[in-house]
């Protein structure tokens, strides 16, 4: 067995079981991952995938088994070679991001500027998706570090960090008749309107769903976007109230939307950022984890890089006081 064959294998599962895409992604040729595949069963003694015709077209329970094992060896490889960079090259390498579009519009700028500042080097990429497009990321191998809100069960294979707390805001058109109330607003006083918030909110355990549900409030969904800017143009349009992430509200340009502190309407949400188990963090990978969840100590950062699972990290965090991010990038205060 070589190392070879389990790149294939993998690469021919990433890309759809299409091995013509697998071999165009490796710079191979087609014939030649099929050998190597062809090779690989017959020394295993299995079908690693059922076919029909000549093409593959599912993978088999042997299968399955099998590639977890070779994502496993993989990533030992690329830990091996992360190893050998530290010590030759600590300022070559690449770093590849997963997040979403309000921790890449409104979060990372400022943060990825000054990586960039003390790494020149690095060559940095930055993808953007929902939780579980991030999460399909994380499984395609294609990310090193993932930065997402909630939906921890999507990302068993990382150490989730968490990083800052954030609260939301509400935005309308200045003349709406929520700007005249004269007390804080409510989820009643929200449930008369339709509701214009991010994709993600209404699906699998949204905090924002909850939060309607336990007062015996249904939400009127009037629309949905991945982004705060889609989010605002369609409230000025007249679709309804829009919901944000506050540092979304309190960093946009606008005079003719009013923004309405939801401060407690609903539990604040904490941000993580994750990285796989047993991962080799390379010098560069651990400055970017400490400017991204700057309230971490030298301590928290060393212990981190010894933890080898998820109790672990939650131990370390458990009484830990997180920043409260509540504006633009500079705008960060402790959370009570």
């Amino acid at each position: 067995m070589k190392l070879q064959q389990l790149k294939y294998l993998i690469a021919i599962v990433d890309n759809g079981l299409n091995i013509t895409a697998a071999a165009e992604r490796l710079y191979t040729s087609q014939p030649g991952v099929s050998k190597q595949l062809k090779l690989l069963e017959e020394e295993l003694g299995m079908q690693l995938f059922t076919r029909k015709g000549k093409s593959l077209s599912a993978i088999t329970p042997a299968g399955e088994r099998v590639i977890e094992r070779a994502r496993v060896i993989m990533q030992e490889v690329e830990n091996i070679r992360s190893l050998a960079s530290e010590y030759f090259e600590e300022d070559q390498g690449s770093l590849s991001i997963g997040t979403t579009h309000t921790q890449a519009r409104y979060v990372l700028p400022e943060i990825i500027a000054e990586f960039r500042r003390r790494f020149p080097n690095i060559m940095l990429n930055l993808h953007q998706g929902t939780s579980e497009q991030i999460a399909d990321m994380v499984a395609g191998n294609k990310i090193d570090f993932a930065i997402a809100t909630g939906s921890q069960h999507l990302f068993g294979d990382l150490l989730l960090v968490p990083s800052y707390h954030w609260d939301r805001s509400i935005i309308v058109p200045r003349d709406h008749p929520l700007t005249r109330l004269e007390r804080k607003i409510t989820l009643h006083d929200r449930a008369d309107y339709p509701l214009v918030t991010y994709v993600f909110s209404f699906s699998g355990e949204s905090s924002l769903k909850r939060a309607f549900a336990e007062q015996g409030l249904e939400p009127n969904v009037g629309f949905t976007a991945r982004d705060a800017d889609v989010i605002e143009t369609y409230v000025r349009l007249g679709l309804g109230v829009g919901i944000v992430a506050s540092m979304a509200a309190d960093c946009a340009d606008r005079d003719d939307l009013q923004v309405i502190d939801a401060e407690g309407l609903v539990p604040r949400s904490t941000t993580w950022i994750g990285y796989r188990k047993n991962a080799v963090l390379r010098r560069y990978m651990v400055d970017f984890i400490r400017l991204f969840a700057e309230h971490l100590t030298a301590q928290q950062l060393a212990d981190l890089q010894r933890a080898t699972d998820q109790d672990a990290v939650d131990a370390l965090f458990r009484d830990a006081e997180l920043p409260l991010r509540d504006g633009c990038a500079e705008k960060i205060t402790v959370a009570a």
